[in-house]
């Protein structure tokens, strides 16, 4: 019903900067909150940011300052800014999205994860 495309992910040195982008598409009446969350290797899953669809954001302490995120409710995209990157960063970055169906249903979706690596 609903399919998240993330991009961006990639090998960056410390200091360096990423954009990550997520497009959902699908049976969508409108998207609600927006979000971002990663999973380092033997960690769990942490949220990063989160936007709601008024635009007030949130963020974990260990992003702030650094990370931004923001989104394009016309083309149904939340982006995570990601400069000063540090080798911390490393993780499996997971979109994920509160979505009204046309149906008028709610429904949680994630997105396939993309890979950032912050290493010298």
């Amino acid at each position: 019903q609903v399919q998240l495309v993330e991009s961006g992910g990639g090998l960056v040195q410390p200091g360096g900067s990423l954009r990550l982008s997520c497009a959902a598409s699908g049976s969508i009446f409108s998207i609600n909150a927006m979000g971002w969350y990663r999973q380092a290797p033997g960690k769990q899953r942490e949220l990063v940011a989160t936007i709601t669809s008024g635009g007030k954001t949130k963020y974990v302490d260990s992003v702030k300052g650094r990370f931004t995120i923001s989104r394009d409710n016309a083309k149904n995209t939340v982006y995570l800014q990601m400069n000063s990157l540090k080798p911390e960063d490393t993780a499996v970055y997971y979109c994920n999205v509160l979505v009204v169906l046309t149906t008028g249903r709610y429904l949680e979706v994630w997105g396939q994860g993309t890979l950032v690596t912050v290493s010298s």
